[in-house]
């Protein structure tokens, strides 16, 4: 199979496994901190087993040299984990892939704030427009919740904050920082959490949802970016936004309300026309 053939599968696999969040959440009938404790600890034994197998040993003296920057992404990811979880109980799934998909308009604000980097013009258009967009689905919507809306905000603020941990010191060793702020969170949850309703179905759901939102679309977004173009990454990630409400729709019946559709559609509008756009510019200026 071509190298690029390849790695979009892989980075559709990648958004795929991404996508069942919402069908995980919605199918464990248990508390948000029994879930964040079982995923997250999950998810991070997948992790260490994916550094160990990329790395080996060598790959645990990562956490010796996080330093400031690596122990305060391990928090923002913890924190990111926290949110999204919880989001994904507390409001509608769609709400939560809306929001979550205007993360590269809020990386780009902090950006501009924090890092002096002034996003261009058909940036700024973009992230009005999602803004719209959001502003429709939050405020018209009936099918979330304030408080769930608000964690997906929080999830999407981290998640930027990663971003621009990552952008300030090229060479952070991310993954065993994502695997620190995989622990750290579900302990967090640990005194919240209730054995009441584990039962040996649902403790194997919580264990796949860590294993398979986590661990694989991890992995398989590791290799498949390898061998793609960053456009072709970034697109292939924004098909997320209408995958993970369709999935939940198809078996939950969850269905969006029409503000969330037209909130929903103008996001995804922004964040593909930005994607074609820069890379239409970077084409030209290369030429």
């Amino acid at each position: 199979m071509p190298p690029r053939r390849a790695g979009l599968l892989m980075l559709l696999g990648a958004t795929l496994a991404w996508s069942t969040a919402g069908l995980f959440a919605r199918a464990i009938a248990l508390d948000t901190p029994t879930v964040i404790l079982w995923r997250g600890w999950a998810g991070a034994a997948g992790l260490l087993a994916l550094l160990l197998a990329l790395k080996g040993r060598a790959g645990l003296r990562d956490v010796a040299r996080l330093g400031p920057l690596g122990w305060a992404y391990a928090l923002f990811s913890g924190l990111g984990v926290l949110c999204f979880v919880g989001a994904l109980k507390a409001t509608s799934i769609a709400h939560v892939a809306i929001i979550y998909a205007t993360l590269p308009f809020i990386a780009a604000g902090l950006g501009w704030v924090l890092l002096r980097e002034r996003p261009g013009s058909a940036a700024l258009v973009a992230a009005l427009v999602a803004l719209a967009g959001s502003v429709i689905m939050v405020g018209l919507g009936g099918d979330g919740t304030w408080w769930g809306d608000l964690m997906a905000l929080g999830m999407a603020l981290a998640m930027a904050a990663l971003i621009l941990i990552a952008r300030a010191r090229p060479q952070l060793p991310a993954l065993a920082a994502g695997i620190l702020g995989s622990i750290w969170a579900p302990a967090a949850c640990l005194p919240f959490a209730s054995l009441d309703g584990v039962t040996p179905q649902a403790l194997g759901m919580m264990i796949a949802f860590g294993l398979v939102n986590s661990t694989l679309a991890f992995a398989l977004f590791i290799f498949g970016a390898r061998l793609v173009a960053p456009v072709e990454t970034a697109l292939m990630g924004a098909l997320e936004v209408p995958v993970t409400p369709l999935w939940v729709w198809l078996v939950f019946d969850e269905l969006p309300t029409p503000a969330t559709l037209l909130g929903g559609g103008l996001v995804l509008a922004a964040v593909v026309g930005h994607i074609l756009w820069t890379a239409l510019h970077s084409e030209r200026r290369n030429l």
